[in-house]
């Protein structure tokens, strides 16, 4: 016996392929009138990344006729291959991946999702930025005929370029009447600040990072991007083991994200080249993922070798499912996905 569905669908299968279809489409057309040739990269990975709060799948390559075997990890992102074809001189490069997450499954996440991922040589995040709401904004002309993009509430989401920003610190002090800056990436500090504005300061054994997004969860994300796309620029220094520090102020780090409809959409940086920088950080996340109780994986000694050849640049990692529910007016990622997860996974 099938298993019937256990939700409404909104969309007809068939026309949920047709607009995944066409959406594609468009990111390439657009990606491409921007000098952007598009490339592949394995999904099975021997090293899969070490942020601490996202959990791969592992598996295990075992040899034809026996002997040892060795694991592996589906990518959780193309994002460590893609920085080697970078180093390896290519100048702009985009994706459309199929990455997997362990762990979640919500109307706004599925453990296999498409990603948009691409990557410019001598860039920074600000011609990145650009870059993005173009092809979205190009995405979003390719779906006009079939109403306004609308968000998770129903309500329209302007996706014409340019978009909104705003830095980290402007979004804290408005929206939650803490002074990011002053508190220089100390939990002490935050801590005493968040007190300061009338907030839950968090217990001991917090981390900066803990009580950071714990404050931004409840006070600053609820409003971003309600009525048209926001940057969320500027990042306090801790908190972007990937992108390179401003030079005029290394409190901060060159990191975005992108909010739409009440969805984050997207992350990018201006990449770090520092190969010694990058190991440090590296590790500083696998004793993260230590404290957490989580498994401990393996760096990825070819990406950090051919880290010092990549040239300045800018990247971005965007949830094309996401941005899908956007343009279709879709509440659920279940109605635009032909298998997803949900209906054969308990619970």
């Amino acid at each position: 016996m099938v298993a019937q569905e256990r939700y409404p669908r909104a969309m007809n299968p068939r026309e949920a392929a047709r607009a995944r279809a066409r959406l594609a489409a468009a990111v390439r057309q657009a990606l491409g009138q921007l000098g952007y040739e598009e490339v592949e990269t394995p999904c099975l990975v021997p090293a899969p990344g070490q942020e601490p709060h996202i959990a791969p799948f592992e598996t295990r390559f075992a040899p034809e006729g026996g002997g040892k075997g060795t694991p592996l990890w589906l990518h959780t992102s193309p994002e460590y291959a893609m920085k080697r074809l970078l180093a390896r001189g290519f100048p702009r490069i985009f994706q459309l991946a199929r990455v997997f997450r362990n762990g979640e499954v919500s109307p706004h996440h599925n453990p296999e999702f498409t990603m948009l991922e691409l990557y410019r040589a001598g860039a920074d995040y600000t011609v990145v930025m650009q870059d993005l709401e173009g092809c979205i904004a190009a995405c979003a002309r390719a779906f006009a005929a079939s109403g306004p993009a609308r968000g998770v509430t129903g309500a329209p989401v302007d996706l014409t370029a340019p978009f909104e920003r705003l830095t980290m610190a402007e979004a804290f002090r408005a929206a939650a009447g803490v002074d990011l800056g002053g508190c220089g990436g100390e939990v002490d500090r935050l801590r005493r600040a968040a007190e300061t504005a009338g907030l839950p300061p968090g217990g001991p054994e917090d981390t900066f990072d803990d009580l950071f997004f714990r404050i931004f969860l409840a006070k600053v994300e609820p409003g971003l991007g309600a009525g048209r796309p926001v940057y969320l620029t500027d990042w306090p220094a801790p908190m972007a083991a990937l992108a390179r520090l401003r030079a005029d102020d290394p409190r901060w780090a060159e990191r975005f994200e992108l909010y739409a409809g009440g969805l984050e959409l997207a992350n990018g940086f201006s990449e770090l080249t520092d190969a010694r920088e990058q190991r440090r950080r590296f590790l500083a996340e696998e004793a993260e993922r230590r404290r957490l109780g989580r498994p401990v994986l393996p760096l990825d000694e070819r990406f950090l070798a051919e880290l010092p050849r990549m040239p300045a640049a800018g990247g971005v990692a965007l949830g094309l499912d996401r941005l899908l529910l956007l343009l279709t007016g879709a509440r659920d990622l279940r109605e635009l996905l032909l298998f997803p997860a949900a209906d054969f996974l308990p619970g």
